[in-house]
Formats: structure tokens, C-alpha cells, sequence
């Protein structure tokens, strides 16, 4: 029996190297539209719909893991060379620290926003509120509360409830159940993939404490703050997560609206 792949966006000249956007939940590559407009001019921009959301939101999410396999093979197979830097937000950061952790021969370096690998206080109590919020996740009060609470950009209101309302419930509940326990992959200590950990000044302080933790966890891992902006910062600041993107495709320095971590490794 034929596996169905997940829908992948495709964009840029050919032969240019490749990078790769990983979406967050609720949403779709749709949340890459002001990256994938610039990016595309001169790089070769792969931009998935993970299992349950967007245009793949007829197939059943099973894990971070099995998603990480499922780019990695987009990634072998329509990337330049076979290899690709991957960028990954919220749900798309998981799959792309599991990818680094673990797929390090098809990527070629990660930069991860927005991920959590500390417990979490009263996790059953967050796993209850997962599963009620399931049920109601696409309803349009719902909706304008989360825009609001991720600081969307009006003019992104609407594209962000058209893609919140085809992720299926079954992937919210999944990816909302995984994420409470995620922890940094054991194969982290041996990847050679260089790995940049960021997150807005503005998000959950759990969120900024594993920056440190994300840094020490690979051999050529930092980590980076982006002051004043929140969760959803692509969408707050494009301009400056793009220019992130490109320098580290590029490899030049990052851009001066990333500060330093403290107990993160500092790199150019």
C-alpha cells in the first residue's frame, strides 16, 4: 500500500541551496508567507504541512519522531544535494531538534524557536486542558483570543483562521500530549548539526530557561533572545527573522536583535 506524503510548498531557483520551514500547531506553511517572499529570491524554500494541519491535515499525526522522519525524507529527495538548513517554530522547533539530534546527515544547520524541554508544572493539569480545548479549538471566539495571545498582525488575522481550521483535532490533542514531555533527544550529545536555540523575550519563562539547556545539549549549540517580541515572532518581527534565517544559511554573523544567553554558548 502506497504511503501519502505530506503536502510540501516549493519555491526558488533549483539549484540554490535549500532551507526548510517547520510550521507550529494550528497553523500551516501558510505562517511562512513574509519568509518564503524573500527567501525564495535566492534560496531553494521546502515549506511542509506536518501531518493533521493545512494541506495534510488528512493524515494522522503520530509523533515528533515520525514527523522528523517524513522531513527528512522531503528533505533527501527535493533538496539541493540531499541536504537543507532547517527552521522550525514552536511544533515545527520539536521536529527540527528531533531532526537534528537524529538526521544530521540532511540537515545542515538548525535553528530552533520557541521549544520547551524543562517539565512542566502540573502536567496532568495541562493535559486536561488540552483535551477540552480540542473540541472548540477552530470556533471563531477561540480563534481571535489565540490571534491575540500570539500578537498576529491584523492583516494575518484572517490567514491564520483559515489555517487554524484545518488542522484536525486529533493532531491538537496529539501534538499538545507530546509536547508537555518532550525532552532534548539522547543523540543530541553526538550530532555534529550546528543548532541555534532562540525565543521571544516575551514567551513562557520555561521557554527561555531551556535556551541554555538547548545550547549545552549539542556539541555546536547556541542560543539567542529576541527582546520585546512574543511565541509568534515571525509574524511580529519578519524582517529580523528573516535576516536571521539568511546568516545562517549563509554563515555570517547574526543579526544585532539577537542578544546573548546566559549559560548559552555564543557563536557567530
Amino acid at each position: 500500500m502506497a504511503v501519502v506524503a505530506i503536502f510540501v510548498d516549493e519555491a526558488g531557483p533549483l539549484d540554490a541551496p535549500a532551507v526548510v520551514l517547520l510550521h507550529g500547531v494550528g497553523t500551516s506553511g501558510w505562517m511562512w508567507t513574509k519568509q518564503v517572499r524573500v527567501l525564495a529570491e535566492s534560496l531553494r524554500v521546502l515549506v511542509p504541512d506536518l501531518p493533521g494541519h493545512g494541506r495534510s491535515n488528512a493524515l494522522d499525526w503520530v509523533s515528533i519522531a515520525d514527523t522528523a522522519e517524513q522531513v527528512a525524507e522531503v528533505i533527501a529527495s527535493r533538496a539541493t544535494g540531499g541536504r537543507a538548513h532547517v527552521v522550525g517554530l514552536s511544533l515545527g522547533g520539536y521536529v527540527a531538534v528531533h531532526l537534528a539530534a537524529s538526521a544530521g546527515h540532511v540537515v545542515t544547520t538548525a535553528t530552533v524557536s520557541g521549544v520547551n524541554v524543562l517539565p512542566f508544572p502540573h502536567p496532568g493539569r495541562l493535559r486536561l486542558m488540552g483535551a477540552l480545548m480540542a473540541p472548540v479549538m477552530r470556533w471563531g471566539p477561540v480563534l481571535r483570543a489565540n490571534a491575540r495571545a500570539l500578537n498576529i498582525p491584523a492583516e494575518d488575522v484572517g490567514g491564520y483562521q483559515e489555517a487554524a481550521r484545518a488542522t484536525s483535532r486529533q493532531a491538537f490533542r496529539r501534538v499538545n500530549e507530546e509536547a508537555l514531555a518532550f525532552r532534548l533527544p539522547s543523540e543530541a550529545g553526538t550530532s555534529r548539526c550546528p543548532v541555534l536555540a532562540v525565543a521571544g523575550g516575551n514567551e513562557h519563562d520555561l521557554t527561555k530557561r531551556s535556551l541554555p539547556e538547548l545550547a549545552a545539549g549539542f556539541p555546536e549549540g547556541e542560543a539567542r533572545l529576541v527582546p520585546g517580541v512574543g511565541h509568534a515572532w515571525n509574524g511580529e518581527n519578519p524582517d529580523l527573522f528573516t535576516a536571521m534565517i539568511m546568516a545562517r544559511v549563509m554563515g555570517t554573523p547574526l543579526p544585532a536583535g539577537l542578544s546573548g544567553v546566559e549559560g548559552g554558548q555564543q557563536g557567530s
